[in-house]
């Protein structure tokens, strides 16, 4: 027992120095140069500690900063004169939050001023540059740096790739002359809480479809929300169906889906079915008649007109050769349309119905296959003009009373988003798009009064998709809300979780640290959305707009602390 009560002390005291020695501390978010950079800049003043003769000292030190194109989080460990020291940088691309592939990393240590603190005085001198070619694995960058003298200097990463440079300032850092001294400066810091946060790391983030925007302070606009599809303009679209039985034949080579068509271009041949009085033989047969019955007519008012000159018939006779010729003429010009129609010749010696298109636009749909036999009104294609698009959305009844009398004055503009696309589309009067019409009668099934929008297509939108849109409401009482929400913080509507029926926002807190916020939202519109509380305006924040699914994810399954790649 007294060996025991002798080495437990000993073996607490090592399991607490493993602990602090193994886990890095809380998260805390910091602005560090948000004149310069408008950015939002955290640095992850969490610090593992070693002990030493004067106390803990500093071992790692965590920071997160944004340039204007790059993210960096950096692993640091303390700074000692003439010691190599081996710093890792993170780098993301704020363009898609992918890894940095390539480019020079360099950092800089300068400023060096004098200070007891370290246990040396330095003294000024040229910056310090030490430098990175190339990733150890994408967007993993490892720096040697070994410090010259003891001091404080401001700690600068460049980065320089071929589509521009970006500059992290990261601020005052020591440098110890020895770790006695680190000791010495570090014993009053307080270790605060470890760990703090939801563990998300670099190397997750880059796996997934991830990416963090900034809250901005801003102003909503007033809106109404409302289901809506995606649908041609009525002169827009075009269904061709067979206009008699038969076989189909390509025009050259079938049209595809995709094609674009100019209005008259052929897309193909229907060769009627050889039965009844439709097929090719009995129409070039008629056609083929009536063109002898006219011959004969005519020859028949020749011969009565030399008569009648000769006094030999009466003039009835020479009228009714003369009607005859006419009606002959129309008879074949009658054969011939039909043949025309259903069987004739487009002068290229295709023969069949052409099947032309009626609109500029593309194809849709195909609906057949070369050489396929036909039923008289089967589809064949289904042409749509995608260049300009109608937004129908379905106004709810009990937001009619928003729209007031005049309801196209009231609704000025839509935004609206749909599956596949992170980012919304929004239709602005006199720029992109225009207001058609608001239904003046309730649909007795769903309560809801059409809205329709006509807008210029960005190029990747179909037909059929179902939206969620929002209807700006811009005249009247909408004013007082517009009034209230315009000093709003804003954060985009993807990144706000709906955790059964609460509200929800991911905050980074760092560089691999996050943090669960419910809020309360304020008004909407297509691309963000107030929050009223739950976030701290007048601060830098970062939230999660895309994959913050996984980080709650991450919170649901992370059960051990430290920090690990």
């Amino acid at each position: 027992m007294k060996i025991l009560s002798t080495l437990l002390p000993a073996l607490l005291a090592s399991l607490f120095l493993a602990a602090c020695n193994d886990k890095p501390t809380g998260l805390a978010a910091q602005d560090r140069s948000m004149a310069a950079h408008s950015h939002a800049d955290s640095a992850d003043h969490g610090h593992d500690h070693d002990a030493g003769p004067g106390g803990h000292m500093p071992k790692l030190e965590r920071l997160s900063h944004f340039s204007a194109s790059t993210e960096l989080y950096l692993e640091r460990p303390p700074f000692f004169v003439g010691k190599p020291v081996e710093l890792t940088a993170y780098l993301s691309r704020l363009a898609d939050f992918k890894p940095l592939r390539q480019g020079r990393v360099s950092v800089i240590l300068s400023g060096n001023g004098a200070s007891s603190t370290h246990g040396a005085h330095g003294t000024h001198g040229a910056a310090q540059h030490y430098e990175s070619d190339a990733p150890a694995t994408p967007g993993i960058f490892k720096v040697i740096v070994t410090p010259e003298t003891a001091g404080d200097f401001e700690l600068t990463l460049l980065v320089e790739t071929a589509a521009g440079s970006s500059r992290h300032e990261l601020g005052s850092v020591p440098v110890f002359a020895d770790a006695e001294a680190a000791a010495a400066a570090h014993q009053h810091h307080s270790h605060g809480i470890q760990d703090e946060g939801i563990l998300f790391t670099k190397e997750q983030q880059w796996k997934a479809d991830f990416a963090t925007a900034e809250a901005i302070e801003g102003h909503v606009r007033p809106s109404i929300s409302a289901t809506a599809t995606i649908k041609a303009r009525p002169d827009g679209e075009a269904l061709l169906v067979a206009p008699a039985t038969g076989v189909l034949r390509p025009a050259g080579s079938l049209a595809r889906i995709g094609q674009r068509v100019r209005k008259g271009q052929i897309l193909a041949y229907l060769t009627p079915r050889l039965a009844g009085d439709t097929d090719q033989a009995t129409l070039q047969a008629a056609a083929a008649k009536a063109g002898i019955a006219l011959e004969q007519a005519r020859r028949e008012r020749e011969r009565m007109e030399a008569l009648f000159q000769d006094e030999a018939i009466a003039e009835k006779r020479l009228l009714e050769a003369r009607d005859h010729e006419r009606l002959a003429a129309t008879e074949l010009q009658a054969a011939r349309a039909r043949q025309g129609q259903l069987g004739g010749n487009d002068g290229n010696g295709d023969s069949g119905i052409a099947i032309r298109a009626p609109i500029d636009g593309s194809i849709a749909d195909v609906a057949v296959t070369a050489g396929a036999f036909v039923t008289e009104g089967s589809p064949l294609f289904h042409l749509a003009d995608t260049a300009r698009l109608w937004l129908e959305a379905r106004v709810p009844e009990s937001e009619i009373g928003r729209l007031g009398l005049g309801a196209t004055d009231a609704l000025d503009g839509a935004a609206f988003t749909v599956d596949g696309y992170d980012q919304p589309f929004v239709i602005e009067p006199e720029k992109n798009g225009k207001l058609i019409a608001v239904g003046g009668v309730v649909d007795a099934a769903t309560r809801t009064v059409p809205a329709i929008f006509e807008f210029a297509n960005p190029g990747n939108l179909r037909l059929g998709m179902t939206a969620r849109a929002q209807l700006y409401v811009g005249a009247g009482k909408e004013a007082e809300e517009a009034d209230t929400a315009r000093n709003s913080l804003l954060v985009p509507a993807s990144a706000v979780q709906d955790e059964n029926g609460m509200p929800v926002v991911y905050v980074q807190t760092g560089g691999e640290r996050f943090e669960r916020r419910p809020v309360r939202l304020g008004a909407r519109d297509g691309a963000h959305v107030a929050i009223l509380d739950g976030l701290e305006a007048g601060r830098p924040v970062r939230v999660v707009s895309r994959g913050a699914h996984l980080i709650r994810l991450a919170s649901s399954m992370s059960t051990a602390v430290g920090h690990a790649h």
